[in-house]
């Protein structure tokens, strides 16, 4: 906006910040007691470096730093022995060290073993030198593993897991008071941003975008998609042209996994004031995640809140727990905890518990590399689509810092820089395009020319290419005739078919009502043409594959560019050797003016002879946006008359 774009934001929420969402809990006689909690992303994990730090910094905010202190209770609720403690956390690191070494030595096999399996395997050859107790810590801290990944250690790759952390921002994992809703509303700020707009469909192609959301659609020339991966795993929204399957195969590899919480309000603090988290053992490995970590919020909250977290597989369950019965278990294990040392634990004022897995707007909590992935896989989804018209952004885009806030912001504005270069190189090219060739009239001609003796021809369409250039992959020149008659024996156009555009054939039949052929054209891989050519259905079955499928714009010669000037001056040359038809003659210069007389001759007593024609062919129909009839009316010793596109404008951000 700063840069002068204008800018539409669809959320799908009432609210700004999607996974971010502080909420403002109350209660007690005349609401006597309130807090702010953060129900998704809570903590600024390293402040040296961090943009929202910074952010927080600008906007007058102090930043508590989350303390080490971090007592664990057992099942019963007794605290653990702190050599104990000790001794397990440094067995688990060296466990961790184990796997690293590991996978070092099985080379490229370790991206198909995952983390989990080899943790085990090591815990099992000294499981005889443990306890119960030492289990249930061990437990613990695949607990917490898990929580920081989002996933099941079973589902996290050996190879990959860590591969973020050589970038960790330095400095103090911190809380923000109030809440990261202050965050959230800062940059919203002056930002136009529709609410409730749960987009369903994006359209891409070279002449901009199109976001449908419920009825509405919203067109623009490029579209940002933050949308969460578990969305993008889901196939909420449908992309026209599908996704590149390499995008498609980047998204169906990487984990994403789900994070739950538990916030509670009391009447009072009833826990220590000198510290921020606390922890509570298990005996079930399946439930090890369960309300295993306690954040205090006593400190920032501005009330006395706790939350308990729910991880791993434990998660998964969670989110088919009945509120009522994860409440009253959060309560047993805080009273197993502090009513032994005499403290009472009162009933909380009001509970809330998430359900981010359900949530039809996250789907999960966020992104890991699970087994078969890999951080290039973070690249590939950050990776823009149609030549510069769709952008990706999010935490899951960002390789070195995804699974955070900050990663997510960072993603936006290198998205930011990305759209900028991309409008930047477009302008820079219509400028070019808009330059008269000095051989416009000769290529027009040449390719009049050439469109006499086609590479493929099927209905309305027709194709050349050069023949000497094996390659697949190499550029085609496709052309659409209009308003030319046809054989009985070719195939017609259906009445009854959905893809039709009324409004663009009144044009079109307004301004060519004598019947004379119109083309458009496009340039695309002989490839893709070879594909349209075996699409059934007939012509609009084609167009509509090439709009819908291949997300090409049909233009006017003059849009074809300099590049398509090049093409058929190399195909033209190529084949030099054939006998050229009349109508090229009258461009070479030793052509006598009797000849040229006699040939305009030629060329009007034809076009009178098509426009007595009281056969009426029925239209081709087409299911197109942004194509306008030139108002131009050529003369009949002229090319053909073209349909230039106009541009839409406007920028659509979700």
């Amino acid at each position: 906006m700063r840069l002068g774009f204008k800018v539409t934001v669809l959320e799908g929420r009432k609210r700004a910040g999607g996974r971010v969402y502080t909420m403002r809990m109350e209660g007690g006689a005349g609401n006597r007691v309130s807090a702010s909690v953060d129900l998704g992303g809570s903590v600024l994990t390293g402040t040296l470096g961090n943009p929202l730090g910074i952010l927080a910094r600008q906007l007058g905010c102090w930043m508590h730093k989350v303390r080490d202190k971090c007592p664990l209770y057992s099942v019963g609720g007794r605290p653990v022995d702190l050599d104990m403690d000790m001794k397990v956390e440094t067995a688990f690191n060296g466990l961790l060290d184990k796997a690293s070494r590991l996978r070092q030595l099985m080379g490229d096999v370790s991206v198909d073993v995952s983390l989990g399996a080899a943790l085990e395997t090591f815990r099992q050859v000294n499981e005889d030198a443990v306890n119960k107790e030492e289990i249930n810590l061990f437990n613990w801290h695949c607990a917490n593993l898990e929580y920081a990944n989002a996933g099941l250690l079973s589902k996290l790759s050996l190879a990959f897991w860590d591969q973020d952390d050589p970038y960790d921002m330095g400095g103090d994992h911190c809380f923000l008071p109030g809440g990261n809703g202050r965050l959230v509303q800062a940059l919203a700020e002056n930002v136009p941003i529709l609410y409730e707009k749960t987009v369903h469909t994006i359209r891409y192609g070279s002449d901009g975008v199109q976001v449908i959301a419920g009825s509405q659609v919203f067109e623009g020339d490029m579209v940002l998609c933050t949308v969460p991966l578990g969305v993008l795993k889901n196939g909420s929204i449908k992309f026209i042209p599908e996704l590149p399957q390499r995008k498609l195969d980047g998204i169906k590899r990487l984990g994403y996994g789900l994070l739950n919480k538990v916030a509670m309000l009391f009447p009072c603090v009833f826990w220590e004031t000198d510290l921020d988290t606390f922890g509570h053992l298990t005996d079930d490995t399946s439930s090890r995640g369960e309300f295993f970590l306690f954040y205090s919020y006593a400190t920032v909250a501005g009330g006395p809140i706790l939350i308990a977290l729910v991880a791993g597989e434990a998660a998964h369950k969670f989110e088919s727990m009945p509120p009522t019965d994860a409440v009253t278990k959060v309560i047993q294990i805080l009273k197993g905890i502090y009513e032994p040392q005499g403290i009472t634990v009162p009933e909380p004022i009001q509970t809330v518990c998430t359900r981010w897995g359900s949530d039809p707007f996250t789907l999960g909590s966020y992104s890991n590399v699970a087994v078969g992935a890999s951080g290039d896989d973070y690249d590939i989804l950050a990776e823009s689509v149609g030549d510069g018209r769709l952008f990706f952004a999010g935490e899951a885009t960002n390789r070195r810092y995804p699974a955070t806030m900050h990663g997510a912001f960072l993603s936006g504005l290198r998205e930011a820089t990305n759209m900028i270069r991309y409008a930047g190189t477009r302008t820079s090219r219509m400028k070019v395009n808009r330059t008269p060739s000095k051989n416009a009239h000769t290529c027009a001609s040449l390719l009049a020319d050439l469109f006499r003796e086609p590479d493929l021809v099927f209905g309305s369409f027709s194709v050349i290419f050069g023949r000497k250039n094996p390659d697949l992959k190499s550029t085609a020149i496709l052309r659409v005739t209009f308003n030319e008659p046809r054989k009985k024996s070719q195939e017609g156009s259906r009445p009854d078919q959905r893809h039709s555009n009324k409004l663009l054939f009144q044009q079109l039949q307004s301004h060519f009502n004598q019947q004379q052929p119109v083309h458009v054209y496009t340039l695309l891989s002989k490839q893709q043409a070879l594909e349209l050519r075996e699409v059934r259905g007939g012509d609009e079955m084609r167009m509509d594959y090439l709009c819908e499928k291949l997300g090409v714009k049909l233009i006017g010669r003059k849009g074809l560019g300099p590049s398509a000037d090049s093409l058929i001056a190399s195909i033209k040359a190529e084949r030099g050797g054939h006998k050229t038809p009349a109508t090229s003659l009258g461009l070479r210069s030793g052509m006598s003016k009797l000849q040229k007389v006699t040939l305009k001759r030629k060329l009007v007593r034809r076009a009178k002879i098509v426009r007595s024609s009281n056969k009426y062919v029925p239209p081709l129909k087409l299911n197109m946006v942004n194509v306008k009839v030139s108002e131009e009316i050529h003369t009949t010793n002229q090319p053909p008359p073209d349909m230039n596109s106009t541009d839409s404008s406007g920028h659509v951000e979700q």
